[in-house]
């Protein structure tokens, strides 16, 4: 489980850097930076 939240945490910091450089999606990005912070916190804090 902790290696899906890595693994999507991981999308989503790629899906926000492509997006901000694009300026196309708008507030979604920071959105997407935000869930991928928590994911990697979340991997972090359960320590595996």
């Amino acid at each position: 489980m902790s290696n899906l939240l890595y693994l999507i945490a991981l999308i989503l910091v790629i899906v926000w850097a492509i997006g901000f450089f694009a300026y196309s999606v708008g507030g979604i990005i920071h959105i997407l930076l935000v869930l991928a912070v928590v994911s990697i916190l979340l991997r972090v804090i359960k320590g595996r």
